[in-house]
């Protein structure tokens, strides 16, 4: 399988390839970072309204994307390259938007953190382009699991549960990553019988990914490899931070039983009556 990761340098070389769009994702409602400087025909998405229906908190429908997408000059053929602010939030758009049935898609190995470190071309100029017509795509929704699903086969022979938050948010001392107002769920600890790994051991401090032998090594120390599961699901707090370990089994590893609980802890957390352990 060809990994959707792209380096800073291919990026570099199609900044002027018509065939390629750029996005940056952002965590931030405001859009200030963006228009302090960005990737030269970088458009940029708010995560929530890209990713997420306005109201229900449902994924972006197939429907609601190719209008999405077809307002801004993106068409079925065109290579979407997303890159995220921070990393995790252009991995969960690759991941959402991949279930919403875009296929020419790509995300920036090491995001904007390493195409700054790298001191490569940034402008604040906002490119527009004309729109063009994008039919309703086919949807794949094989790389998510409900809450339902979840429940009821813990402890199932051959699944393996990943949490990949914090250790703090895992041992249930916290609800969220240090630095942050402690809120997102109404109970902390962990889903019963989960593993503990955290997304920032499978990256560097430019947020560009380990070699897929360091990947491979870290992932089997919790026996997150199909060697020791039939299934593996990940899972957060919102789900941004399993997409990041998602692209690196997936997209480096090149396994294709990994999913994840969409739901995360905001959802199991909040839940009366499901189990909760730490």
């Amino acid at each position: 399988m060809a990994s959707a990761l792209v380096s800073t340098q291919w990026l570099e070389d199609h900044l002027d390839d018509p065939t390629v769009r750029i996005i940056e994702v952002s965590a931030k409602l405001d859009d200030e970072t963006y228009r302090t400087g960005h990737i030269p025909g970088a458009l940029r998405w708010f995560w929530k309204d890209a990713c997420w229906h306005a109201t229900d908190r449902q994924f972006v429908t197939p429907e609601a994307l190719a209008k999405m997408l077809g307002a801004i000059g993106i068409g079925p053929d065109t290579t979407l390259v997303l890159y995220g602010d921070p990393v995790q939030y252009g991995t969960y758009g690759f991941w959402a938007v991949t279930m919403a049935g875009h296929k020419n898609l790509k995300v920036l190995d090491g995001a904007r953190t390493k195409w700054v470190a790298e001191d490569r071309p940034m402008t604040r100029n906002i490119p527009r382009f004309d729109a063009v017509d994008y039919p309703t795509p086919t949807p794949n929704e094989s790389m998510r699991l409900g809450r339902e699903n979840v429940r009821d086969n813990l402890g199932k022979a051959g699944r393996l549960l990943l949490d990949v938050r914090t250790p703090e948010e895992y041992s249930g001392e916290r609800v969220m990553e240090h630095g942050q107002f402690d809120h997102g769920a109404e109970r902390k600890g962990r889903i019963p019988g989960a593993k503990h790994l955290f997304f920032k051991e499978l990256i560097n401090a430019d947020d560009s990914y380990k070699s897929a032998d360091e990947i491979k090594a870290i992932v089997s120390a919790v026996g997150a490899t199909p060697d020791d599961a039939d299934e593996i699901v990940c899972y957060c707090r919102l789900s941004h931070r399993a997409t990041l370990v998602w692209v690196a089994m997936t997209q480096i590893l090149g396994y294709d039983n990994v999913r994840i609980y969409d739901g995360s802890w905001t959802e199991w957390g909040s839940i009366v009556g499901f189990p909760v352990e730490g």
